[in-house]
């Protein structure tokens, strides 16, 4: 019976476990967010936590211990002066683990294991205030804006026409009375030449009859 068994062996002996939770350890620290199997996962949170817990302490005896887990002085210079300081006014719970869909080929359980505070959310901007503070605004934006309406717009100088440009514009623009009376004079004149015309070859063709019937004694 497995009484009072703290810790999961994951299939291997203690050098083998050791070396595992070592190496991820590393590489969360080091990416700050990993993925692997939900019970690595699971042992690798109070380890790596407990490592972070000698690094808030930062003494000589602390960085020796962290270093011989993880055996890269950059990656204990880094856990030291940039992560454990995110974590100086939080008692514990530096990490959080995310279950994920199974793996494919054995559909073994996989988590994401991930920092609480990691770099990325340190550089992130601040989101625009919401409620009562941006309630608050929109009455200023107004006013803003009702000021710049009661500002009196510029005039814009009218230009001096050119004479000549006024001259085509008056040509241009006649009354269409004018052409309509126009149109009526073209069309009674071309009436009047019709009747003229038709007047004049009849008094042609009478004038040759006239001169033909002419008494002898009147030539």
């Amino acid at each position: 019976m497995r009484h009072r068994v703290a810790h999961r062996k994951l299939g291997r002996k203690t050098e083998h476990r050791l070396a595992t939770l070592n190496n991820l350890a590393a590489a969360l620290f080091t990416h700050e967010r990993i993925e692997t199997t939900l019970f690595k996962a699971k042992e690798l949170r109070p380890y790596a936590e407990r490592m972070i817990t000698r690094a808030r302490r930062d003494s000589l005896h602390s960085r020796r211990l962290v270093a011989r887990r993880l055996g890269d002085r950059a990656l204990v210079k880094r856990l030291f002066d940039e992560i454990a300081p995110r974590f100086s006014d939080r008692a514990g719970g530096y990490t959080r683990i995310i279950r994920t869909s199974p793996r494919r080929g054995d559909d073994a359980e996989m988590a994401i294991i991930e920092l609480v505070v990691r770099k990325e959310q340190e550089k992130a901007p601040a989101k625009a205030p919401s409620g009562k503070g941006a309630k608050a605004e929109k009455p200023e934006a107004a006013g803003a804006a009702e000021t710049e309406e009661k500002k009196p717009a510029k005039t814009a100088k009218a230009k001096p026409a050119k004479p000549g440009k006024a001259k085509k514009a008056a040509k241009r623009a006649k009354p269409a009375k004018a052409e309509k009376s126009k149109k009526a004079d073209k069309s009674a004149e071309k009436t009047a030449g019709g009747r003229r015309k038709a007047a004049g070859g009849e008094g042609g063709r009478g004038g040759r009859r006239t001169s033909a019937r002419t008494p002898k004694h009147e030539r």
